[in-house]
């Protein structure tokens, strides 16, 4: 794979009121989940900042590489690191359910220079899900990103779709971490 592959992990949790990445889902933190599956398919960078010291701990500790972003809001760090380091995939760090075939897709779609917004169809999202929705999709935590127009990549794993943003979801995501054995 060409471009690099970027965790973001920086953002400030308001509606969880801690820092997500550092959060366990069956036993292992979020983002030591979504690290091992992304890095399988590429060189993989965790992107962190000033909001998320537990996170910078957590990278340190299992040396996992990092960036700082200036840590200003998502579009913003979303610019600095495509200036950073041109076209990269991102992954979003609460995303527990990510498979590495799930990222591997999405890369190798990807020409370096349209961006791609990872999307389901509502077909596939679980009931009890309740996911963004824009034009007839669920939107995702896993993209790649250029610089020239974007348009939708159609994923198929469901649980994609759980994207654990607050405690209620978290609880979520440990139940089905227990019934598919992650």
């Amino acid at each position: 794979m060409g471009c690099p592959i970027v965790i973001l992990a920086g953002g400030k949790s308001t509606r969880m009121g801690r820092e997500k990445p550092v959060l366990k889902v069956g036993r292992k933190p979020m983002l030591l989940r979504v690290y091992e599956e992304a890095s399988a398919i590429g060189e993989t960078i965790v992107a962190l900042s000033r909001n998320t010291p537990k996170t910078r701990e957590l990278c340190l500790r299992e040396g996992i590489p990092f960036v700082e972003t200036p840590g200003k809001g998502y579009v913003e760090d979303v610019q600095w690191l495509l200036r950073e380091f041109g076209p990269f995939v991102s992954v979003s760090a609460d995303l527990p359910f990510l498979k590495a075939s799930d990222v591997g897709s999405i890369a190798k779609a990807f020409d370096g220079r349209v961006s791609l917004t990872g999307v389901l169809s509502l077909e596939k999202v679980p009931g009890d899900l309740r996911p963004p929705t824009y034009r007839g999709y669920a939107i995702v935590g896993l993209n790649a990103v250029g610089s020239e127009g974007e348009k939708f990549f159609e994923l198929s794993n469901p649980l994609l779709a759980l994207n654990v943003n607050t405690p209620e979801e978290l609880k979520l995501a440990n139940r089905i971490a227990k019934l598919v054995g992650r």
